[in-house]
C-alpha cells in the first residue's frame, strides 16, 4: 500500500530509506503555505497518525486554542488517539521559550512527535535574526532532548508550520531563508484545481537530501473531511524549482 503524506510526516519529516531503522526520525520539517492552506489540518492529521502507531504521546503547540478540531476520518478520531495528543498554548514568544527551556524538567511522558502551528505569529513579535535563530535552534534542541530521554530507537520528530504571504516582504523572506537552514526538509502547500464540492491543495515534499521530491493532492470535502492521493512529480514545472522565487510567494 502506498504511504500517505501524513504517514511520511509523522517521523518528524520523511520516511527513512529502505533498510534503515524506521523508528529513527528524519530531518526537521518545515510546513509552508498561505493563509487557509490546510497547515493546521495537516498537522492534526499527522498527530493522529503518530498517536495511532503505538508510539509515545504527541505534543501540539500553538499560540491560541484551536476553535475546533480539524475534521478527520472516524478511525483516526478514536478517543484513545486523541488522549495521546497533548495541546499546549504558549501565548507569547517568551512563554514559548520558557516552555521549551523547561522541557527537561517536565515529568510528563516523553513525546514522540513535537508539532508547532503558527511559527510566524511568534516571529512577528519584532524578533531580530539572532532571536529568531535562537528560537529555531531551541525547538530542535528540545526535540533532540526528547529523543535522548526516550532512548534508542524512539526518536522524537519535529514539524513546524510557517504561514507565507502572497506578497512576501524582505522581512519574511529573511525569516524563511533562516528557517530553511534549520529545517532542511520542507513541505509546500499550494492551491490545486478543485473537484466537485472540494477544496484541493498540492503538497510537495522536498526531503532535504533524504530522497526524491514527492507530491500529493490533498482534497477537503463538503464536511471538511480530508483525503490524500499521490501525484506524479512534473520535473519541468517551474513552480516546483527549489531555486524559484515563487516559493516565498505562496
Amino acid at each position: 500500500m502506498a504511504e500517505t503524506l501524513t504517514r511520511l510526516l509523522t517521523a518528524g519529516s520523511v520516511a527513512r530509506p529502505d533498510g534503515e531503522n524506521a523508528s529513527e526520525a528524519g530531518p526537521p520539517l518545515l510546513l509552508l503555505g498561505g493563509p487557509g492552506s490546510g497547515k493546521t489540518a495537516l498537522l492534526f492529521a499527522a498527530a493522529l497518525e503518530a498517536a495511532g502507531e503505538g508510539r509515545g504521546p504527541v505534543l501540539f503547540l500553538a499560540r491560541r486554542p484551536l476553535q475546533s478540531l480539524p475534521p478527520a476520518t472516524r478511525p483516526a478520531l478514536d478517543p484513545l488517539r486523541l488522549q495521546k495528543i497533548r495541546f499546549q498554548y504558549p501565548s507569547s514568544t517568551r512563554a514559548l521559550l520558557r516552555l521549551l527551556c523547561s522541557a527537561h524538567e517536565a515529568r510528563a511522558p516523553t513525546p514522540s512527535l513535537l508539532l508547532l502551528d503558527g511559527l510566524e505569529e511568534y516571529l512577528a513579535e519584532d524578533l531580530g535574526p539572532h532571536k529568531a535563530a535562537h528560537l529555531a535552534a531551541l525547538l530542535l534542541d528540545t526535540a533532540a532532548h526528547f529523543s535522548h530521554r526516550a532512548g534508542p530507537g524512539r526518536a522524537c520528530g519535529i514539524m513546524v508550520a510557517f504561514q507565507t504571504q502572497e506578497e512576501a516582504d524582505s522581512g519574511e523572506a529573511l525569516q524563511l531563508a533562516l528557517l530553511q537552514r534549520y529545517f532542511p526538509a520542507q513541505c509546500w502547500l499550494q492551491p490545486a484545481a478543485p473537484g466537485p464540492g472540494q477544496h484541493c491543495l498540492r503538497a510537495t515534499l522536498e526531503p532535504g537530501g533524504q530522497g526524491a521530491r514527492r507530491e500529493w493532492q490533498v482534497a477537503f470535502g463538503p464536511e471538511g473531511e480530508m483525503t490524500i492521493t499521490p501525484r506524479s512529480t512534473a520535473a519541468d514545472d517551474p513552480s516546483l524549482d527549489k531555486g524559484s522565487s515563487s516559493r516565498g510567494q505562496l
